[in-house]
């Protein structure tokens, strides 16, 4: 499992203006190609987020999104016009790895950073807007079409033409399979402790989780996915 080249980049994406989208400060349609990101601990240079109380943080530094799942999209006909890379807002696009290749807690080694996963992404009503159908974050939701977030072990550059290692894999539970449980339509605590064993588990994701299990319900999923309605 140690070492083993699992994919090389296919594109590296930042950009810091922030835009307003249907009445919603967004960032995601401000992201341009870039030959190399400069990662620290916090952030990458060049990178930010118009909602840092929602997006971003410090296990939620990168977004790596597989670029063949725009073709999916598409082909469910949930996109109003043609979109490609990076319009999900991604700094990391890659073909040829997905969700259920990649485990929680994966330690990965790109150039110099090594990085560690931390959750699925967490689909909000802003992929709506940014996508033209009112159902797009539900779709990402059940799909496991998500992308996945990292936090920062080490800082350094990444180009656009290094190859991810994996260097360690600590959990038995992937991205598709957590994004699974996260999102069980009925509350299940037995998976819900599995998932919060994961070590690097983002700790958004526990505190999610904890609070389930205390109040032996969900949440209100309504203003994630569909905003004021």
């Amino acid at each position: 499992m140690k070492n083993r080249i699992v994919n090389k980049i296919s594109a590296l994406y930042l950009g810091d203006q922030v835009q307003m989208h249907s009445g919603v400060a967004s960032c995601i349609n401000q992201k341009h190609a870039a030959p190399k990101l400069a990662v620290q601990f916090d952030r990458v240079v060049g990178n930010a987020e118009a909602d840092p109380k929602h997006h971003g943080g410090l296990d939620r530094v990168l977004h790596h999104f597989p670029r063949e799942h725009y073709g999916q999209y598409r082909r469910w006909d949930m996109m109003a016009s043609f979109k490609d890379a990076p319009a999900m807002g991604e700094n990391i696009s890659t073909v040829g790895l997905n969700e259920s290749q990649v485990n929680i807690g994966d330690i990965m080694q790109i150039g110099d950073v090594t990085l560690q996963v931390t959750q699925p992404r967490s689909p909000c009503f802003k992929l709506n807007l940014q996508f033209g159908h009112p159902e797009f974050a539900l779709a990402m939701q059940k799909s496991k079409m998500c992308g996945w977030f990292y936090r920062v072990l080490s800082e350094g550059n990444i180009a656009s033409d290094d190859a991810i290692y994996r260097v360690d894999r600590v959990s038995d539970i992937s991205v598709a399979q957590a994004m699974h449980i996260y999102f069980l339509p009925e509350f299940d605590a037995e998976q819900y402790q599995q998932l919060l064993q994961c070590p690097g588990l983002a700790k958004t994701w526990v505190d999610s989780l904890t609070r389930r299990i205390s109040h032996q319900a969900i949440e209100d999923w309504q203003m994630r996915l569909y905003g004021k309605v």
